[in-house]
């Protein structure tokens, strides 16, 4: 069961990258809108982050409350991300709550 846990966590760290790499080099190209790195970052950080919620530990399981406040990032990200992917320009502050959800969710994995 750690193989697969360290595989998922592997997935999921990639996720993140998509999605914040994908943000990163959007912005930098000054159109802002949602590109396909960032809508495969937050589908992979959804479906891994689910399946690390798994009972998959010998009972080292981390806390229902941050599950949750992941949970609930996770799907605003994803949320935010899917709803605009087709729009031609997302509006800034729109862009930036995506990506400052991205890292916010990072720290809590890290600091929680």
């Amino acid at each position: 069961m750690e193989a697969l846990r360290l595989i998922l966590l592997y997935g999921h760290l990639i996720g993140f990258a998509l999605l914040l790499g994908g943000a990163i080099a959007q912005y930098l190209t000054g159109k802002i809108r949602i590109n396909a790195a960032m809508l495969w970052g937050a589908v992979i950080q959804l479906a891994t982050g689910i399946g690390l919620s798994a009972p998959l530990r010998d009972g080292d399981e981390p806390a229902p409350a941050k599950l949750g406040v992941k949970l609930v990032l996770a799907l605003m990200i994803f949320v935010m991300v899917f709803f605009s992917r087709k729009r031609d320009e997302v509006n800034r502050g729109h862009f930036l709550a995506i990506v400052g959800l991205t890292l916010v969710n990072a720290a809590v994995a890290v600091f929680w």
